[in-house]
């Protein structure tokens, strides 16, 4: 069977299902496909314990989508950016610098929401918009182009005529591949480890990331569990370390973290499974391909600092929706494509480089290199101007 529509989103990770909301909510005829149906439950089997810091700029991006009003009362605001250098025999503070978001903004940096409730906001989202069609459960098999439109083959075996093909489809992006089109991988020997926990001292919403050895341990707040203070926790690490952590006796894994924590939030509780992800920096070669955008992991895949991951496949996203709007009559053709590409390829390209620059720096294991981190740590950020200037970039207006 042959169904039409003028975008196909493949992909319903977070950012395919945004899409999808973003496009649908802008009157488009969308299809949204993905082969595993989104978990939308915190504690489900395959729950996302993963959390996502959306910055400013996002939130305007889900505001277009229709989202932003089911997911206020859920958020947990991120008011200050702390990060703390430990890297001395003992696990303690050497050097702390915080950035508050008040000296660039009335409001905060952003704000961080559970991955799995963001997919059951979102799903509720797709649910409520007659013009679009989300079919988990079902892939992406063939991509075939024309000048004029894009025949994709699903799983169930029908077929989708479309004028526009957005692969949201990850890393391994099936989309990309069939597309054609190549990319440039960076291996760092790292896993992360990603889950919440609670804690006797309160967060004050400052997302805290202590630099030891290994790669960061990130705290970022989340709204309060059964009457505790929690956070949702990344912990980077070599990964045979990070392996043997995820398989560690409870008690001895909460020893361990709040340890790495520095006690600033007193003894850690799990609150959460334990998720292992790898660590890799990837980006496309071409952003675009005949009647096909690449968005989020298919076009850039970053380690987990600064919260560029998402912020960035959104950005991708609110850029490609204003030229969809811009272009409805001719969506999807060269130019268009040519255009989005011209638009975001430098822009990834500065800040893949600069989180790769980081995590190298964070990775630092011998005595020497952690005390130039630290040193280099309290010179840089002790400058008013350029302080401001990295927390406008890291927002993404800069």
């Amino acid at each position: 069977m042959n169904y039409d529509c003028d975008i196909l989103v493949s992909g319903g990770g977070i950012a395919g299902l945004t899409a999808a909301a973003v496009f649908g909510t802008a009157g488009f005829e969308v299809i949204c496909v993905d082969p595993a149906p989104p978990v939308t439950d915190r504690d489900a089997a395959g729950a996302d314990m993963r959390s996502t810091a959306m910055l400013q700029p996002a939130r305007q991006v889900l505001e277009r989508a229709g989202l932003w009003d089911a997911l206020a009362p859920h958020a947990a605001a991120l008011q200050i950016m702390r990060v703390v250098d430990a890297g001395g025999e003992t696990a303690e503070p050497r050097v702390t610098r915080e950035f508050n978001a008040s000296e660039i903004s009335e409001q905060p940096f952003g704000w961080n929401f559970p991955n799995w409730l963001l997919r059951r906001e979102i799903v509720d989202r797709l649910a409520a918009l007659p013009n679009v069609d989300f079919r988990p459960g079902t892939g992406t098999t063939s991509l075939f182009t024309r000048t004029a439109s894009a025949k994709v083959g699903l799983s169930d075996g029908s077929t989708i005529t479309t004028r526009l093909v957005v692969a949201a489809d990850g890393r391994d992006s099936p989309m990309r591949q069939a597309a054609g089109i190549e990319v440039s991988t960076r291996r760092y020997g790292q896993k992360a480890l990603a889950f919440a926990v609670t804690h006797p001292i309160p967060h004050g919403n400052v997302s805290t990331e202590i630099h030891r050895t290994g790669g960061p341990f990130t705290l970022v707040p989340l709204p309060d569990r059964e009457g505790l203070p929690s956070s949702a926790i990344v912990w980077m690490d070599d990964g045979p370390v990070t392996m043997a952590r995820a398989k560690s006796d409870v008690v001895e894994f909460e020893a361990e973290m709040t340890e790495r924590s520095c006690h600033l939030f007193g003894p850690l509780t799990l609150a959460s499974p334990r998720n292992v992800w790898p660590i890799i920096s990837q980006h496309a070669e071409r952003l675009s391909g005949q009647r096909i955008a690449l968005i989020a992991e298919a076009a850039h895949v970053l380690p987990p600092i600064g919260a560029q991951g998402l912020n960035m496949s959104l950005q991708d996203l609110a850029t490609l929706l204003q030229l969809a709007d811009a272009n409805r009559a001719s969506l999807g053709d060269v130019a268009m494509l040519d255009a989005y590409h011209k638009a975001r390829y430098a822009d990834i390209q500065l800040r893949i480089n600069g989180i790769d620059m980081l995590n190298r720096v964070s990775q630092a294991s011998s005595p020497l290199a952690r005390d130039l981190r630290a040193k280099g740590l309290d010179a840089l950020y002790a400058m008013a101007p350029v302080r401001k200037m990295l927390m406008q970039m890291g927002l993404g207006v800069k």
